[in-house]
C-alpha cells in the first residue's frame, strides 16, 4: 500500500495527524531506488506515520497544508538528482525532460527547491514545527559551498533554508533516532548528538566533544586559498570511525557545526530496510499523465551494495555516501530477484546488480570497520594501496545464483565497473564470466581521459592500466569467441586539462577508430574536490595551482574534440587546432582530425587558409558520422541520493 498522499488518503488508514510529513521534490515513487521511498518506509517501520507531498506547486504556501500539521516534523527533500543539475545542462541551458516527474515534464519543481520549499513551510506554519532537510542537495551544500550557477560562494543551505537540522549521508540511522527523540519530547533545538547531522550553534558555544575549525563563510567568500584549505579538511574528517566534528563560523553570531558522518549500516541492515513493503513503482495518480519515466532503468534492478573506495575527485559520493564498501547478503537480494519475476511485466532480464561501483562488495581492508578510511591516502590512487583486499568471489558467486532462478534469463552488469581494482583480481574467474553472460554486447567503463596529466588530477589510474585492461577483455572475448566491446565514458574540460591534453584524447579516439556514444563536459556541482579545482584553480591535495579552462568558447572546443566526426562540430574543431598550432591535423591523412574545406589549400596533409576565414560555415568535409550522444549530468553514480 502506497503512503498517505491525501486527506482520503490519511481517513481510510484512521489516521487523523500525521508524525511526519515528507515534501519532495520528485514524483511520489515507492521504489528502493528513491530516497523518499527509504526514509519513509524506514520510519513507518519505526512505528510512525509518514505522508507524501510531492512536488507542491511553491508559489504559494497553501499545497503545503495538504496532509494538515504533523505531529513531530516535516522533512524535506529535493529528490534524487540536484534540482539545478535537474533543471540545467552544463552550458547553463534549460532542459526540456525531467526524468523524475509524470510524464517527464519539466517545470515542476523550483531551482534551488529544499531552500523554497522549506520557505513556504515557514510561511505556513511559523517556527513552531520542526524542519529537517536532506537529500542530495543539502547533504552536499552543508557547508559554504561554490554554486556554479550563481557563480560564487553561497552560504549553508542550513543557514539559506532557515531548516532547524540537516541529515547529510544516506540517512536512515539518523531519521530514525531524530524520530525518537522529537517523539520523547526533545526539541529539535536541542538535538546536537546524532551522527551524521549538521546544526546551527551559537557563535561563541564550548563543544564537549574534539572539534576543528574550518575557514569561515566570510573567508572563503574572499580567500580561495582558504575555501581550497576548508574542502581538504572536509574530506579528511568524511569519516564515520575517526571524524572529528567540524565547525565553521558563518557570522560573528552563527556557526555551522557538523558531527562526523553516521557508521555505514550493517549487512543485517541493509537487508531489512531493501527488504521493507516497497510497491516497486509509481504512484498509481501518474499513470494516466504517461508514469515516471524514471522507473525504467531502476525497476528491474536490484542494489546489492553501499559506498565506493574508488573515490574519483569529481564524483560526490565519497562526501555524500561515504568510502567504506557494505553491502547486502546474497541470500536478501536472491529473494528480490525472486520477487521480481513476479511481476506481470518481468520479461526475463535483470537489468543491473549493483551500486556505485559494481564489483564492489566489501571494504578495501579490514581496518576500514575498526579505525576507518586512511586520512591522506586513496585505495586505489595513483596505484592501488598495498593493503587492498582484492576478490570478485562473493559477487561471481552472486551471480551464479540469480542466473539459475526460474524465469530468469539473462543478469546484466550496468553498474560502473572499476577496471583498475578488476586488474588486481589474479584469479580471471569473474572477468571470464563477467564477458561470457552479463554483457549485452557491450561494456560500459569509465577511463574518463588518456593524459596522464588530466587523469591525476581525476584521481584516476594512469592510461596504462586502461589499455592493460582493453588488452585483457579482447583477449578474453577472443577466447569466447564473443564480439563485444568496451564503450568508455570521457569527460571534457576537467580541471588541469588544456587544449593540447584535449586533442591528445581526440587523436587517440581516431587512432583506435572510436567514437564514444558518452561525453561529459565536466560539470562544477557542489561536494566534489574536481569543483573545488574548479573555482580556486588550486589543487587542495597538494595546495598547487591547477590550470582550469573556464572560457565558454575553450570548454565548447574541449567538448568538441571528443566528438570530432560529427559534422555540427567542424567549425570548433577548426578554432580548436588552429588555436593550438595543430593545424597538421587538417588534412586527407589517417592522422588527420578533420579534412580542409573548400577554398582551402592544401600543403601535403596540412591545410593554407585563405585570408585567415573560412567558407561555406558550417559544412563539413569529414566523414559522415551519426552524432553521439550526449552526457552531462554529473557523476555520483548513485541513484539512492537521499
Amino acid at each position: 500500500m502506497f503512503l498517505p498522499i491525501s486527506k482520503d488518503d490519511m481517513k481510510k488508514r484512521g489516521i487523523s495527524q500525521l508524525d511526519f510529513i515528507y515534501i519532495i521534490g520528485d514524483a511520489y515513487v515507492d521504489h528502493s531506488s528513491f530516497g523518499h521511498a527509504i526514509i519513509s518506509r524506514v520510519l513507518e517501520n519505526a512505528g510512525f506515520t509518514v505522508g507524501i507531498i510531492s512536488q507542491p506547486d511553491w508559489h504559494s504556501c497553501e499545497p503545503f497544508k495538504a496532509l494538515g500539521e504533523p505531529r513531530l516534523g516535516f522533512l524535506v527533500s529535493s529528490g534524487n538528482i540536484d534540482p539545478m543539475v535537474n533543471h540545467y545542462t552544463v552550458s547553463k541551458k534549460v532542459r526540456s525532460r525531467d526524468m523524475y516527474s509524470p510524464g517527464g515534464s519539466p517545470g515542476k519543481r523550483p531551482d534551488r527547491a529544499t531552500t523554497v520549499y522549506c520557505n513556504r513551510l515557514r510561511e505556513a506554519f511559523g517556527k513552531k514545527i520542526p524542519i529537517i532537510i536532506g537529500g542530495i542537495e543539502a547533504s552536499l551544500r552543508r557547508f559554504a559551498h561554490y554554486d556554479y550557477w550563481s557563480d560564487k560562494v553561497r552560504r549553508s543551505i542550513l543557514i539559506d533554508s532557515g531548516a532547524d537540522l540537516l541529515i547529510y549521508g544516506m540517512g536512515e540511522h539518523q531519521i530514525v533516532e531524530i524520530a525518537g527523540l522529537l517523539n520523547c519530547g526533545v526539541p529539535v533545538s536541542q538535538i546536537k548528538n546524532v551522527q551524521g547531522t549538521v546544526y546551527i550553534e551559537d557563535a561563541d558555544a564550548e563543544f564537549p566533544q574534539e572539534y576543528l575549525v574550518i575557514p569561515s563563510f566570510d573567508e572563503v567568500l574572499e580567500d580561495k586559498v582558504k575555501y581550497a584549505k576548508a574542502t581538504q579538511i572536509q574530506y579528511e574528517e568524511q569519516d564515520a570511525f575517526r571524524g572529528k566534528t567540524l565547525v565553521q563560523k558563518d557570522n560573528d553570531k552563527k556557526c555551522v557545526v557538523q558531527l562526523p558522518p553516521s557508521l555505514p549500516l550493517t549487512t543485517e541492515e541493509l537487508d531489512m530496510i531493501y527488504e521493507l513493503p516497497f510497491e516497486g513503482t509509481y504512484h498509481p495518480s501518474y499513470k494516466a499523465l504517461g508514469g515516471v519515466p524514471a522507473i525504467e532503468e531502476v525497476e528491474f534492478s536490484i542494489t546489492s551494495c553501499r559506498g565506493c573506495f574508488g573515490s574519483c575527485n569529481f564524483c560526490a559520493l565519497a562526501f555524500h555516501q561515504g568510502r567504506t564498501v557494505t553491502a547486502r547478503s546474497q541470500e536478501s537480494i536472491l529473494r528480490e530477484a525472486e520477487k521480481l519475476t513476479q511481476k506481470p511485466n518481468f520479461k526475463g532480464y535483470i537489468h543491473d546488480v549493483g551500486g556505485p561501483t559494481a564489483n564492489f562488495r566489501a571494504p578495501s581492508c579490514k581496518k576500514q570497520l575498526k579505525s576507518g578510511v586512511c586520512k591522506n591516502k586513496q585505495c586505489l590512487f595513483p596505484t592501488p594501496c598495498k593493503n587492498l583486499e582484492v576478490s570478485h568471489r562473493d559477487y561471481l558467486e552472486l551471480l551464479q545464483k540469480l542466473r539459475k532462478i526460474p524465469k530468469v534469463k539473462k543478469v546484466f552488469v550496468r553498474s560502473g565497473i572499476r577496471f583498475d581494482y578488476l586488474l588486481c583480481d589474479k584469479d580471471e574467474a569473474f572477468f571470464a564470466e563477467l564477458c561470457r553472460h552479463h554483457i549485452s554486447g557491450q561494456l560500459r567503463v569509465a577511463p574518463e581521459h588518456i593524459s596522464d596529466n588530466v587523469l591525476k588530477y581525476m584521481g584516476k589510474p594512469p592510461h596504462e592500466v586502461y589499455e592493460n585492461f582493453i588488452k585483457k577483455f579482447e583477449a578474453i572475448n577472443k577466447r569466447l569467441g564473443k564480439e563485444q566491446y568496451a564503450v568508455p565514458y570521457l569527460m571534457s574540460s576537467h580541471p588541469g586539462s588544456t587544449m593540447k591534453d584535449a586533442i591528445r584524447l581526440a587523436e587517440y579516439l581516431n587512432r583506435h577508430k572510436l567514437s564514444p556514444e558518452q561525453v561529459q563536459d565536466f560539470y562544477p556541482t557542489p561536494g566534489s574536490i574536481s569543483t573545488c579545482m574548479y573555482y580556486t584553480e588550486i589543487d587542495p591535495r597538494t595546495m598547487k595551482q591547477v590550470y582550469v579552462a573556464k572560457d565558454y568558447k575553450e570548454k565548447q572546443m574541449q567538448r568538441a574534440l571528443l566528438q570530432f566526426r560529427a559534422p555540427k562540430n567542424y567549425d570548433l574543431i577548426l578554432k580548436a587546432l588552429t588555436k593550438a598550432k595543430r593545424t597538421d591535423l587538417i588534412g586527407y591523412g589517417a592522422e588527420c582530425l578533420i579534412k580542409p574545406q573548400k577554398g582551402e589549400k592544401k600543403n601535403g596533409n596540412n591545410i593554407k587558409r585563405k585570408n585567415g576565414i573560412s567558407k561555406n560555415k558550417g559544412k563539413s568535409q569529414g566523414r559522415n558520422r551519426k552524432p553521439e550522444e550526449r552526457r552531462d549530468t554529473p557523476r555520483t553514480r548513485s541513484n539512492h541520493s537521499r
